[in-house]
């Protein structure tokens, strides 16, 4: 049993009953940002010189990662097997993840030292068979929406009520399989799904629109059958509204289009593609966190 160490986030509608939209209570709010705030430092603390890490990815994807574990999923059911999921299809962004481990207490935060060791539980993507914390083993990238697109018919299958969420990078709506999976989630109306894609515009190689332009990226998810919803990915209010409004539609799966900045947070990581992946210097390593604890 994980030991619980923080009270489960609620939304604060009382004085909005009736009127159709929910607000997030701004000491929530101020809860999270603070949560968001603490995985970058930590995330930057525990690198390694000498180390690759993925740094933009991770950041950009930092505030979503932050919302569905410490808003959705309840901490006391993260390690037990029937309880909703949370997919990381673009697992190069899994330091931020395994820093909200050790915050749930699922880890030591002392384990965060042994990132990419031999005998690590947390490598450089995360694999299910060392942490049962991880709901996919993920690396090859586009595979995350198929393996939630059959986690979601099964809990249909299973008449149960459990969410599968997946987290998508935009890079990786490149691979065909990310849309032969879009059209399957349509087809079995997949309404226990909502996915976030994490719309940093920038990937490994240059930027979206350089490398493989999706045009017009909401337009495209709604000609395949999905509710799509358009946030900014670092306002835990917008993505909180956005995700209230998605439980409620019935009968087709669920995208919220989150526009975010590759490497948010740090100023010489923001919008820069070489921080895709890098190895963090002392000097740079200090200015990042210097700038993460203003």
């Amino acid at each position: 049993m994980v030991k619980k160490i923080y009270q489960r986030i609620v939304i604060n509608n009382q004085n909005n009953k009736g009127k159709g939209k929910l607000y997030m209570d701004s000491f929530i709010k101020n809860e999270l940002e603070q949560k968001a705030r603490i995985i970058r430092q930590k995330t930057i603390e525990y690198s390694k010189e000498g180390y690759t890490y993925h740094f933009g990815g991770s950041f950009s994807a930092t505030e979503i990662l932050t919302y569905l574990y410490f808003r959705v999923l309840d901490s006391d059911s993260i390690g037990h097997k029937n309880r909703d999921k949370i997919l990381l299809s673009k697992g190069h962004a899994c330091v931020p993840m395994y820093v909200i481990f050790s915050m749930l207490g699922c880890i030591d935060e002392a384990e965060l030292n042994t990132y990419k060791g031999i005998k690590s539980r947390l490598q450089a993507h995360p694999d299910m068979n060392k942490l049962t914390y991880i709901d996919f083993s993920s690396g090859s990238l586009g595979q995350g929406l198929s393996i939630g697109v059959g986690m979601a018919i099964a809990n249909k299958l299973k008449k149960n009520d459990h969410k599968i969420h997946v987290i998508l990078g935009d890079g990786e709506c490149d691979e065909g399989q990310v849309w032969e999976a879009a059209m399957a989630a349509s087809k079995y109306k997949l309404d226990n799904m909502i996915c976030f894609l994490d719309y940093n515009k920038l990937q490994v190689d240059g930027s979206v629109e350089e490398i493989m332009p999706m045009v017009n990226v909401v337009e495209k998810w709604k000609s395949f059958g999905w509710y799509v919803l358009e946030v900014d990915g670092h306002d835990f209010v917008d993505i909180d509204s956005a995700y209230e409004k998605c439980k409620t539609v019935e009968n087709m799966p669920k995208i919220i289009i989150a526009n975010t900045v590759k490497g948010k947070g740090v100023s010489f990581m923001e919008n820069k593609v070489e921080w895709h992946s890098m190895r963090l210097d002392k000097e740079l390593k200090q200015q990042a966190l210097i700038e993460l604890k203003e």
